[in-house]
């Protein structure tokens, strides 16, 4: 393994160069260092070296024990087993170490090397309908991988593929040429979120009832999405309005989320519908697709229906309407080909993952995707009621999105009320912002703290517990570390690496030491329910240092109190890092 040592290398990485330079002849090995239970950390990767240098790995762990000189950096290391290393570090390691990522801004995170370009599809709402609790999860997770994509070096591209095109309209279109007074409400510009949606839902429903029951209605509803595609002006101009009232729904629910939505990030499925033609045409000029009666599709050899006989990818219909399909590869050929992505990355549920591993293996086919530019589908699971079941109303109805997150805020608010005294002194001002904070917060953390494609159970009153592996117990880690500071007087946070540290002193010490790699594991494997877990081990180990390390009271020597505030203050920062990577706010008191 070739050393990267550097001033805000972490522990981990001063000891894995440390072992490569004992056994120089192991060259790029990965020494597989871990966290042990044994000691500080177990290095696993002697029984693979052994074997591939024919050696025995006790003998050749043995070699590389007395090869190692880092007297500053190793305590005590002893082979176990079959060629275990068992490694205990210093705690002057641990502290400089903790020194040097504490005077870096990004608190020793490293720029990921060779960084590319990202486009990242999420948070996918459809025109004229209300966000329900189905959309959450690719908003959440979409944005999260956003902010630590972009922390460590990578350029990220936002796109929000809305849908904004499609049969519906002329249903809805048509219905308001005959009835212009159902959308009296002024100027989009000046209508409030709930309003527009509002009005635009009763219209959809209005219109809904008109299609089913009236065949008239239904064929000039039809004729009117054909005047849609031909960009007829009155057609259009009625379409724009939609997807403008539209938008203005859908950011008065991110802002509630706590999500910045940009107008340059919003392209619908419009916004390639002028491509649709040219890319069936490269496809089936190319041979990727195929003409199978009437319709153009591609077909794969693994991909078979209930029947054994082959299901196509179907790029355009026999009547010669555009499937998704044909949309997704345009919109892949516009992210390659303008925007230079060297990756594309869909938060999209689990469910449609059969339709993107045909889009992906279609465009890698017509030579869009390539061993340089990749495609990768984040998919995720449901949300789901306590009963385990995909979460409804009582009366059976999907969850409003907006009702979801304001009955979120409510109960967070309730517990900040709850808690509030006068040592803490909130104003009303201030319990409703942290409220909100932490609403929002405990929502964002449940969905982040699971694995995206599982599913997981929406519960608010385990969310918004001050108990167990919620975002409200990091929040009030991070809360009591700055009263902890403010009340410190002129005692200031200072490293000294000279002390002995107590055992709660070197656990706090090796997890803040792992902080720059699980953000880059995080990253490189799209997977921030990784971030999340490190935080809430990072609070649980702070909650243990400040129950057995008395920071101010009782005042414990000069220098150990100096100490112990350094890593305090090194644990806030921490703590308001991560969490802002996953989109959570860090109120200063609670």
């Amino acid at each position: 393994m070739a050393s990267v040592t550097s001033l805000t290398a972490s522990v981990h990485q001063r000891l894995a160069d440390a072992l490569s330079a004992a056994l120089p002849e192991a060259g790029s090995a990965d020494p597989l260092l871990r966290r042990s239970d044994r000691a500080d950390y177990q290095a696993n990767g002697i029984l693979a070296l052994a074997k591939k240098l024919k050696g025995n790995p006790r003998e050749l762990a043995t070699q590389v024990v007395s090869g190692i000189t880092a007297p500053d950096l190793i305590k005590d290391i002893e082979v176990s087993g079959p060629g275990f290393l068992n490694i205990t570090v210093t705690d002057r390691a641990i502290v400089e170490t903790l020194a040097a990522r504490a005077a870096d801004a990004r608190l020793g995170v490293p720029y990921k090397e060779n960084a590319g370009t990202t486009v990242i599809d999420y948070a996918q709402p459809n025109v004229a309908k209300e966000m329900h609790v189905g959309h959450l999860r690719s908003a959440v997770i979409g944005a999260a991988m956003v902010e630590i994509l972009e922390f460590t070096g990578e350029s990220v591209i936002r796109r929000h593929h809305i849908g904004d095109w499609g049969t519906q309209f002329g249903m809805l279109i048509q219905y308001l040429l005959e009835h212009p007074s159902e959308l009296d409400h002024g100027d989009a510009a000046s209508v409030d979120g709930e309003a527009a949606m509002s009005s635009l839902n009763k219209i959809y429903k209005a219109s809904r009832v008109l299609f089913d029951s009236d065949e008239e209605f239904k064929t000039r509803a039809r004729d009117r999405v054909v005047a849609l595609q031909a960009g007829e002006p009155e057609t259009l101009a009625l379409w724009q309005r939609f997807v403008d009232e539209s938008k203005i729904y859908f950011y008065s629910v991110f802002d509630k989320l706590d999500m910045q939505i940009a107008d340059p990030d919003i392209v619908g499925e419009s916004g390639y519908n002028d491509m649709l033609e040219e890319t069936c045409r490269i496809l089936e000029e190319t041979g990727v697709a195929v003409r199978s009666e009437g319709a153009l599709c591609v077909f794969f050899d693994d991909v078979k229906g209930p029947d054994g006989n082959p299901t196509p990818l179907i790029v355009k219909k026999s009547n010669g309407g555009y499937g998704y399909a044909a949309t997704d590869l345009s919109a892949i050929r516009n992210r390659v080909g303008d925007l230079k992505a060297t990756t594309l990355l869909y938060v999209v549920d689990v469910r449609q993952s059969l339709h993107f591993k045909m889009v992906f293996e279609t465009a890698r086919r017509a030579g869009w995707l390539t061993d340089e530019v990749k495609a990768h589908q984040l998919g995720f699971g449901t949300v789901l009621g306590k009963d385990g079941k995909p979460f409804k109303t009582r009366e059976g109805e999907t969850v409003r999105l907006i009702d979801l997150l304001d009955e979120a805020v409510d109960r967070a608010t309730s517990v900040v009320r709850e808690k509030n005294n006068a040592k803490i002194g909130l104003s009303e001002a201030e319990i409703v912002e942290n409220g909100a904070q932490i609403g929002i917060g405990a929502v964002k953390y449940a969905d982040l703290s699971t694995s995206a494609a599982r599913d997981y159970k929406f519960d608010l009153d385990q969310m918004v517990s001050l108990n167990g592996d919620t975002s409200v117990y990091s929040q009030y880690a991070y809360a009591r570390i700055r009263s902890i500071l403010r009340d410190a007087g002129e005692r200031t946070a200072v490293a000294h690496p000279e002390l002995e540290l107590a055992p709660a002193e070197r656990a706090l010490g090796l997890h803040l030491d792992q902080f720059g790699e699980v953000v880059a594991e995080a990253a490189t494997e799209y997977e921030p329910h990784k971030l999340a877990a490190y935080i809430y081990r990072l609070a649980s180990l702070f909650t243990t240092f400040y129950t057995e390390c008395p920071v101010i009271k009782p005042a414990p020597a000069l220098e150990v109190a100096e100490n112990r505030l350094f890593l305090c203050d090194l644990t806030a920062r921490t703590l308001h890092q991560g969490l802002a990577l996953l989109g959570i706010r860090t109120p200063e008191r609670l």
